[in-house]
């Protein structure tokens, strides 16, 4: 038995979840969604090749009455030449991929009987997800067949996730079986003779996290769009319901659109968006805004994340009156979305994702085949887009001006418009269909297939522990900012440790206002990010915000009580907008005739607030709940990811920092600190007073410590 190389045969192997070649269920449970759908189209781009003679997609095979008999036939045909092969594996039930993991050695038997009945073999097996990595890795040894993978989602990103929605970390194990997950994915990644993925970023800010990571082994190739629904202005969109519901807001229906199109989400950042178009007369002028974000009944029922954006979306737009100049819609079915982009292009519009952090941006590539113009985010997938469509401009999301100025531009120059129109169809056919995504496979995997690309391995070694056991803490203004000489060398010390050490940042700051800066300085983005003085958590490049924390530190809090206590009090003046949040409520402090900062913590104690008065740089007073520190923050996250405390180096400068050095964490004091306000630490044995300011200081108490190797205080 062998196999014919005149042309090809490839194996698909996905395991988990509902798979037909109809109908299908996407959707019904987390196990039947993208993966599901991408596979199956996949397989037919695949089949409709001609270099391609036969494609299998081996799943489970399922018999429960609780689920369509459709899923327990054998085989099921979708063409000619593409099969989906339904193998047992122990229980015929349907059971969610957390609970398969027991069974997938039983799974891969019955598959290696199943192949040694064919008379061919597959020239190659493509894995997709970490449960067909497992059965992948043992097939491929077995039957010395080259193996391909398809992560999809990643244990150690999914880690983050469900720590940062408050699951605690014995339930992530028990519930999801993470280690099996992870260690699976490992053992993948160090077989796998190619890793496909769907953007840049995703191999190095996802993959990167793994020992077995191999980056010549990775490979780019975009997913599909599929063209039958996402397709130039036909002319008839004007009479939809979709358009006379988004028509009913306006003044003047008839202007270009400026449409956003996302879920209401802090990390859409849609808000800065609202505040850019409010800004600019001349913007208003000439285009109206179409924020499609979600779908909403009574916004008070929605969960909390949902609830104060579109909350703070409608006192955004009553506070620039934009009133008749920009709709927003209640509701919208999924068959409207194209529609939307129709009707946008239509208008001579853009479409624009103005979102912090774009993993992909698959809504990019919908509204491109569409003939829309796009605008979006400096990060991430964009870049890729852009960079191949040649059909819109990258803007930095914080920038309120740029993002104006960008979008006025592609609206008035009708010249331009036209061109990245045309840019963006054709960019679309070329690499972002299915039948290009499957030119663009075939251009990976023959080369494997027929041995003359090489496979080069690395030397690679499994940590000890399976996730990391430290991390460098570090303030945004005085320890990293001020003298940026030394940041290139430090953001590469963070890359090169970052199997093994987390980063993050704690300030004072808003998220917005910390991630602008972030991004101007090219600071890594940080594993965790606490802000507002540590009032919230966000972690990783999604910035998924720690709902558990939220809730924690809510005991208690009565802003509003606070608020009309501190009112009259001579010398506090609340700050800017921009630096209040749910948790925090800044005043600037002028010592000349304010009280001093005791008397401000009785006077709220007497009216029985219990809360945490910070007072930092001798004229800033915040007021955050009692639960929530910086410091407090930076144990929490110690516990949700069981850091020990003495694995933690915390850079600091400034009162606000004092809670986070005092304890058993390491610290160092960098050489611009504020000494009157950090006096009392002095005589701490595990302070580090170094001699060198900002980045330079942390790298030298890194170097003092020994922090990536014995992580301990010299004798």
């Amino acid at each position: 038995m062998e196999s014919e190389k005149e042309n090809i045969y490839i194996l698909l192997i996905s395991i988990h979840g509902l798979i037909r070649g109809h109908d299908l269920e996407l959707g019904r449970d987390a196990d039947t969604g993208g993966q599901t759908k991408y596979v199956i189209e996949l397989a037919r781009a695949l089949g409709k090749h001609p270099d391609v003679a036969k494609v299998d997609l081996l799943t489970r095979r399922i018999a429960d009455k609780n689920v369509s008999e459709d899923y327990s036939h054998d085989v099921e045909s979708i063409s000619d030449n593409v099969n989906i092969i339904r193998i047992d594996c122990a229980d015929q039930v349907y059971i969610q991929k957390e609970q398969l993991w027991d069974h997938l050695d039983v799974f891969s038997d019955n598959v290696l009987t199943y192949l040694h009945t064919n008379e061919l073999l597959p020239h190659v097996l493509h894995s997709h997800y970490a449960d067909a990595g497992y059965v992948g890795t043992r097939l491929a040894h077995q039957l010395s067949i080259p193996l391909i993978h398809t992560g999809h989602s990643l244990g150690r990103s999914k880690r983050k996730r469900l720590l940062a929605s408050g699951v605690k970390k014995e339930d992530v194990e028990n519930r999801y079986n993470m280690s099996l997950r992870i260690n699976a994915e490992e053992t993948t990644l160090g077989i796998a003779d190619r890793v496909i993925t769907s953007t840049n970023q995703e191999i190095e800010e996802q993959y990167g996290l793994y020992d077995y990571y191999q980056p010549q082994q990775m490979r780019v190739v975009p997913p599909g769009t599929d063209l039958s629904q996402f397709f130039p202005p036909t002319g008839k969109e004007s009479k939809t319901d979709i358009a006379k519901e988004i028509n009913r807001f306006l003044a003047e229906p008839d202007k270009p659109m400026i449409l956003a199109l996302s879920r209401p989400d802090q990390r859409k950042n849609i808000v800065t968006l609202i505040e850019a178009y409010g800004e600019s007369e001349e913007l208003q002028n000439n285009a109206n805004l179409v924020i499609i974000a979600g779908n909403r009944d009574d916004i008070r029922d929605m969960d909390r994340g949902a609830e104060e954006v579109l909350t703070e979306i409608l006192i955004t737009i009553d506070l620039y009156n934009l009133y008749g100049k920009v709709s927003y819609p209640k509701h919208h079915l999924s068959t409207d979305v194209s529609v939307i982009y129709r009707l946008t292009a239509l208008s001579g519009g853009v479409f624009v994702n103005p979102a912090l952090t774009e993993p992909f941006g698959l809504t990019l590539i919908e509204a491109a085949a569409c003939s829309l113009p796009i605008v979006a985010t400096e990060d991430g997938g964009p870049i890729d887009i852009i960079n191949n469509c040649k059909n819109g401009y990258l803007i930095d999301p914080l920038d309120k001006k740029m993002i104006a100025g960008t979008l006025l531009s592609v609206v008035k120059d009708k010249k331009k418009w036209k061109a990245m129109s045309v840019n963006g169809m054709e960019g679309v056919k070329k690499f972002y269909t299915w039948h290009s995504h499957a030119e663009n496979y075939l251009k990976v995997i023959k080369p494997v297939i027929d041995k003359t690309e090489p496979v080069v391995r690395m030397k690679l070694q499994r940590r000890t522990r399976l996730y990391r056991n430290r991390a460098v803490f570090s303030d945004l203004d005085q320890s990293l900012l001020g003298d940026t000489t030394m940041l290139p060398e430090f953001s590469k010390e963070l890359k090169d440790n970052a199997r093994c050490s987390s980063f993050g940042i704690a300030t004072g700051r808003r998220l917005d206002s910390a991630l602008k800066l972030i991004k101007r300085h090219k600071i890594p983005i940080p594993d965790a990010l606490v802000t507002s003085l540590g009032t919230e958590i966000h972690y990783g490049q999604y910035l998924t915000r720690d709902t558990a924390w939220d809730d924690h530190i809510d005991y208690l809090w009565r802003a509003n009580k606070v608020r009309s206590i501190l009112n009259d009090i001579p010398g506090l003046r609340l700050q800017n907008k921009i630096e209040q949040s749910r948790y925090k409520i800044s005043y600037f402090y002028d010592a000349s005739i304010a009280p001093d900062v005791d008397e401000i913590r009785q006077l709220l104690l007497q009216h029985e607030q219990t809360v945490n008065v910070v007072f930092s740089f001798g004229q800033f007073l915040d007021i955050i709940p009692v639960r929530a520190s910086k410091g407090l923050a930076l144990r929490w996250y110690s516990e949700q990811w069981e850091i020990p405390l003495d694995h933690i180096l915390v850079a600091g400068g400034s009162g606000a920092d004092e809670d986070m050095i005092r304890g058993n964490t390491l610290a160092v004091l960098v050489a611009n600190r504020h000494n009157e306000e950090l006096s009392d630490l002095i005589d701490l044995d595990s302070v580090y007073y170094t001699k060198e300011p900002y980045a330079a200081g942390i790298l030298d108490a890194i170097e003092y410590y020994d922090f990536f190797r014995t992580c301990k205080v010299p004798d």
